[in-house]
């Protein structure tokens, strides 16, 4: 894989992504993707709030998200330091750049208004 395609969401069954039991478990909606501008890692949460990212944190295969919801190839082309937001599934989805800080998976509830327009 070139390096340019390398961060794009890709049909992968080795590359690893972060969720909650929330999706997972409660089949709740992705509402929320984060795309790490350092890592390029992917994170895909509903609308649930939560205090302790590590009590609710789920890991994951790429495949296994897409097959829960296959709009999400809607942001195959996401770049690195966007996040894509939308009220549920078939909602449009919305990208927008992301703050200029590194977002951790705890800070959810922060980086929701850590957006720019």
């Amino acid at each position: 894989m070139d390096k340019k395609n390398i961060n794009k969401l890709e049909n992968s069954t080795d590359t690893a992504v972060y969720t909650t039991k929330f999706i997972l478990e409660d089949n709740k909606d992705i509402t929320y993707v984060t795309h790490d501008i350092e890592d390029g890692t992917w994170q895909f949460f509903s609308d649930d709030e939560f205090e302790d990212f590590e009590s609710v944190a789920k890991v994951v295969g790429l495949n296994e998200i897409m097959d829960k919801d296959p709009t999400l190839k809607e942001l195959k082309e996401m770049e690195p330091g966007y996040v894509a937001i939308r009220k549920h599934i078939g909602d449009k989805w919305t990208i927008k750049r992301a703050g200029n800080k590194k977002v951790l998976p705890h800070e959810l509830c922060v980086r929701r208004g850590n957006v720019q327009n």
